[in-house]
């Protein structure tokens, strides 16, 4: 790997920032940040990405190459829930499963944005309909989650009757503020073209990385809090975790291979298969699946994952993926 390219990656503003808000925690400071400023900080790198996402599919054509990754997004959020379902049920009960197994399958618009941010510091960019595949690979997991555990209580106890409320699940799946902020952001950033940008860039791009620097010292506050949880959550977990993370790099790397990606393209496309979801899916499952502790779900997400990804995943994918293209 590029220890200077991982060097360069731990120093960021951004992820120092990170490791402060753990310090928060650890030091017990008394710095807090409300619910609604992290509330804020979210819809706004939402917001951004999706408008900026908006604006490059404004000035490229779409090609076959978009179509095949966009496919490879639904493959792989399809897959993972299932898949890793059955290893997270060698130990775990069908609910607590099926809520991991949709947190994986999910995505973690954060780490996308980090290793956004972390491409651009090497001068490599990602072009916009990868944000549309984001958008695709959030919903489709939650879904599927709710679906493996209704399928599992009717297997465990013989109840037939064990109903899907589609109508809420649908509605949650495909317009929570997340998925909702973000395609509306896309739809807007696309029909407002190069006037639009203009209009918003100083608002979309240039505090990007300012408020991107203070909301993972938000997010480092609550990983570390989460890791109160890690006794609860056990080695078996932490192993599966790093396991289904290593499954899922090698898949999305063979698919960026063999649709021939663009490195700055094929970075983003494995960050999100290799992320899990802390936001999106634990709301979902908190009214959809509440047998499942969130406790468990969102310490291996946020505390596990997440920190992996950001501190070490995005480097290394990073270095992967040149020696692939033969760059380095």
């Amino acid at each position: 790997m590029d220890f200077h390219a991982a060097l360069n990656n731990i120093l960021n503003p951004p992820v120092l920032f990170f490791f402060l808000g753990m310090g928060v925690v650890f030091f017990k400071s008394d710095l807090r940040i409300t619910e609604g400023v992290s509330k804020f900080l979210s819809l706004y790198l939402l917001f951004s990405i999706g408008f900026k996402g908006g604006h490059e599919l404004f000035k490229s054509p779409f090609a076959e190459e978009h179509l095949l990754t966009l496919i490879a997004c639904m493959f792989m959020a399809c897959f993972v829930p299932i898949y890793s379902y059955f290893i997270f049920r060698a130990k775990l009960d069908h609910a607590n499963s099926a809520a991991l197994a949709g947190s994986f399958g999910s995505i973690s618009a954060v780490t996308f944005v980090t290793a956004g941010a972390f491409l651009h510091s090497y001068g490599y960019e990602y072009q916009g309909f990868i944000v549309a595949g984001m958008a695709l690979m959030e919903s489709p997991a939650i879904v599927l989650a709710v679906i493996i555990d209704r399928l599992g209580k009717k297997k465990s106890n013989g109840n037939q009757n064990e109903k899907i409320k589609w109508g809420h699940l649908l509605h949650e799946a495909f317009f929570s503020s997340s998925v909702y902020i973000l395609i509306g952001a896309l739809i807007v950033g696309y029909l407002s073209g190069e006037s639009g940008w203009n209009t918003t860039k100083p608002f979309t791009e240039d505090i990007f990385k300012g408020l991107l620097t203070f909301f993972l010292l938000d997010k480092g506050i609550d990983a570390a809090k989460q890791m109160k949880e890690m006794k609860k959550v056990g080695f078996f977990l932490i192993g599966s975790a790093l396991v289904i993370m290593i499954i899922n790099v090698v898949i999305s790397i063979l698919l960026t291979k063999i649709i021939q990606m663009p490195i700055g393209d094929a970075l983003m496309f494995v960050v999100l298969c290799a992320s899990a979801s802390y936001i999106a899916v634990p709301a979902a499952m908190k009214d959809s699946i509440p047998e499942a502790n969130p406790s468990i779900y969102l310490t291996v997400a946020l505390s596990i994952v997440f920190p992996i990804n950001i501190i070490i995943g995005i480097p290394l994918y990073f270095y992967i993926l040149k020696v692939i293209a033969g760059t380095v």
